[in-house]
């Protein structure tokens, strides 16, 4: 498994844990990265989106709540509305991430670990905030990306 990828499974397991139970971020991120050995640099990242998705938790939140108001995030499952954390900090806040990667990223994760419908509802949440990163960045006071999003996909991966 790639090094990134193992890390946003360590980061997923890791906000699932916090956000079930509430146990303490650095104990939990360190036995999941003990669970699941990687290079320094996966450390790093998975480190990153944990910390990233928590500290700008509110409007993650706000995004999801907005574009996915059949499902209120009390009544989402866990693992989904961590699973569409993670890919919103990294292509909509961070945006180190290519949009594509971060939901095909995301879709897989919800392939692994959610429910058989998962997958679609993930992309389609996704695929919606993917065509308003601009919109998006500038409520969040945040600069521009660098490369425009006019590629951004109407619907993205599939999820099947």
């Amino acid at each position: 498994m790639k090094t990134r990828r193992r890390a946003r499974r360590t980061a997923l397991e890791t906000l699932y844990e916090v956000d079930l139970v509430d146990h303490p971020l650095g104990e939990v991120l360190q036995a999941r990265v003990d669970d699941h050995p990687m290079e320094s640099k996966g450390v790093a990242f998975s480190s990153t989106l944990v910390r990233g998705v928590l500290e700008h938790q509110e409007p993650i939140d706000t995004f999801i709540a907005r574009y996915a108001p059949e499902w209120p995030l009390n009544q989402m499952a866990v693992i989904d509305r961590n699973i569409l954390r993670i890919a919103i900090f990294e292509f909509i806040i961070d945006g180190g991430t290519p949009v594509k990667v971060a939901i095909n990223e995301a879709v897989e994760l919800a392939k692994t670990y959610a429910s058989d419908s998962a997958p679609r509802f993930i992309n389609g949440v996704l695929g919606t905030l993917a065509r308003l990163i601009p919109d998006l960045r500038r409520e969040l006071g945040l600069e521009p990306l660098d490369t425009p999003v006019v590629n951004a996909p109407k619907t993205a991966v599939n999820p099947d």
